[in-house]
């Protein structure tokens, strides 16, 4: 690898298939790129098998421990017969893999679609499967894996883009709407009693999410993490008010007939969506040199972004100081 490849240009369909076949499998040269950005994802053929999905990955995010943590969280989810997509182990129980520089995991394939969170029903029944798995998730912590709050997401991303990113024109202004974010985030989240922090897949957006023969399936744990239990519904809500309110009532009634519903923590909602705003924008920023962003990120770094990401934040601010929005009983 010359000084200017990034690690991911040395993963050729060779090497790919390489990785793959140290396994034991037998590649039938086919190998299909998937969407993903953090890692690099592949569906692999297999000579007279169903194809298996590769994950490779990215150098120095996680440490070994921590991804055999997410793996282990996975086959605990799944030996209490929950729908989650875990790694294939190997005959001597391992599902963490070495090749070349690479550590690696393969997967079943499953196939879906995203969810139609528009549809109520759809709502209930995801609510009953988090409630399932957040009573697993809250028999016990992680030991390695990070925790979600304002230090990590909020701080740490907004001390990356002011030193390295934000345009001069917006210094300033970025510098105390961010302070005061992070403040009101801060406010929030010790305002809370007795906030609890559980095992959590940790980004449930729609994609990781697959829907097939009215059931859902839980894929990619990369971003489990201990997190209060909100951030793993939230991000299921959309549209006015109204709608939320809805939409909060049937992921209450699924959720709650198998674990506490988190009624305490619906006001954190805003506040873990300010964070998950911050983090995205650094996250983009921490990934640049990856030459894959600059492709299918354009819009990053620009004027215009910015100046959006300042709006955006303004309106967050805004929100936090509003009433969560609530269950009717």
């Amino acid at each position: 690898m010359t000084a200017d490849q990034h690690p991911f240009d040395t993963l050729t369909p060779g090497f790919i298939m390489d990785a793959v076949e140290s396994q034991g499998f037998l590649c039938d040269c086919r190998t299909f790129a998937l969407n993903s950005y953090e890692n690099r994802v592949y569906q692999v053929g297999i000579d007279e098998q169903q194809p298996l999905i590769a994950k490779f990955y990215r150098p120095q995010r996680w440490s070994d421990a921590q991804i055999l943590e997410e793996h282990q969280f996975c086959f605990e989810l799944v030996d209490h017969e929950l729908p989650v997509v875990a790694p294939w182990v190997n005959g001597d129980v391992q599902s963490l893999f070495h090749y070349g520089k690479f550590r690696f995991a393969l997967y079943p394939r499953q196939g879906g679609h995203a969810p139609e969170l528009d549809n109520l029903d759809n709502l209930l029944i995801l609510g009953r499967l988090m409630g399932r798995i957040h009573r697993i998730g809250a028999q016990r912590n992680f030991e390695h894996r990070p925790t979600l709050d304002s230090r990590s997401f909020g701080y740490e991303s907004v001390e990356l883009l002011r030193e390295r990113f934000i345009p001069v024109e917006y210094q300033e202004s970025y510098r105390v709407i961010t302070h005061d974010l992070l403040q009101g985030i801060d406010e929030i989240m010790t305002a809370v009693p007795d906030l609890k922090m559980i095992r959590t897949h940790g980004d449930c957006h729609t994609g990781n999410i697959l829907w097939r023969d009215n059931a859902p399936h839980f894929v990619d744990f990369d971003d489990a993490r201990m997190a209060p239990a909100i951030q793993d519904l939230w991000m299921m809500l959309s549209g006015d008010r109204a709608r939320q309110t809805a939409q909060l009532a049937e992921l209450e009634a699924g959720y709650s007939e198998f674990y506490e519903f988190p009624v305490t923590q619906l006001r954190l909602i805003e506040a873990l969506r300010s964070l998950r705003m911050l983090h995205y924008s650094a996250w983009l920023a921490e990934r640049w040199e990856d030459p894959t962003f600059p492709i299918h990120f354009p819009w990053f770094n620009t004027m215009h972004y910015w100046g959006e990401h300042l709006l955006q934040l303004r309106e967050q601010l805004a929100a936090l100081q509003e009433p969560p929005v609530a269950l009717y009983y």
